[in-house]
C-alpha cells in the first residue's frame, strides 16, 4: 500500500479479532520501522514497551475503563519515553558522525535539556507523536488497523509495567485485525479552517 493511501484509510477501530496472530516478522517490521522515526537531536527517547502477557494485558484493560482494544489486538504497544535519554551516554547517538560535529553536538544538548523539565517532557511528547503515527501508517501499510488510545489510568498503568521513575507514559497504540469497521467520517475542518497564510488574522 502506497504512503497516501495509508494516510486516506488509516481509521481509529475499536474492534479487534482477539483470535487473530500477528507474525513475529510483521511486528518486527513495524517496531524496527518506527525506530526510524525522528527525534531531536536523535535523541532516540521513545521506548517501546509491547505487552503480550495476557494476564497484564487484563489488568492494563482494568486501568483503562475496560477498553477492549487492549486486550484483543494483536500488537498492544505502550509508547514511554526516556526523559534522561539526553544525558545517558549521548555520545551514542552521533558515534558515526564525523568528531567535530560530536564536538559540536555533545554539549549543545546538553546545553538544550538540563535544567529544563518542560523542554525534555515536550520533546518526550512530540517523539512519540510522530513514532505513534510511523507505527500506525506502517501497520495499515501491512494489512493491519490500529486505535491510538489515551484513555486510562496513567499511574495505574505506569505502576503496573514498573515504569522507571524518570520515564513518562504518553499513549497505547493498539494493532490488529478489525472486525467492524470505524464510523464514517463525522466532520472534516475544512482546508480554511486549519491552514493559515503566514500569520493569524487579528
Amino acid at each position: 500500500m502506497k504512503t497516501i493511501e495509508a494516510i486516506q484509510s488509516r481509521r481509529s477501530v475499536k474492534h479487534f479479532d482477539a483470535t487473530h496472530r500477528m507474525t513475529a516478522d510483521d511486528a518486527n517490521k513495524i517496531l524496527s520501522l518506527a525506530m526510524l522515526s525522528p527525534t531531536a537531536f536523535n535523541i532516540q527517547n521513545w521506548r517501546f514497551v509491547v505487552v503480550d502477557d495476557n494476564d497484564l494485558r487484563r489488568k492494563i484493560r482494568e486501568a483503562s475503563y475496560d477498553q477492549s482494544q487492549v486486550t484483543d489486538t494483536s500488537l498492544f504497544i505502550i509508547l514511554c519515553a526516556d526523559l534522561k535519554a539526553w544525558e545517558k551516554k549521548p555520545e551514542r547517538y552521533w558515534e558515526n558522525s564525523p568528531k567535530e560535529v560530536q564536538a559540536f553536538m555533545l554539549p549543545t544538548i546538553d546545553g538544550y535539556y538540563r535544567d529544563n523539565e518542560q523542554v525534555q517532557r515536550d520533546e518526550a511528547m512530540r517523539s512519540c507523536g510522530i513514532a505513534a503515527q510511523t507505527i500506525m501508517l506502517t501497520a495499515k501499510s501491512l494489512g493491519y488497523d490500529s486505535n491510538p488510545m489515551d484513555g486510562f489510568d496513567f499511574e495505574k498503568v505506569a505502576q503496573l509495567i514498573c515504569l522507571p521513575d524518570d520515564h513518562i507514559i504518553t499513549l497505547f497504540v493498539a494493532i490488529g485485525k478489525a472486525t467492524k469497521a470505524a464510523w464514517p467520517r463525522t466532520g472534516q475542518l475544512g482546508v480554511e479552517d486549519v491552514v493559515i497564510n503566514n500569520v493569524f488574522k487579528q
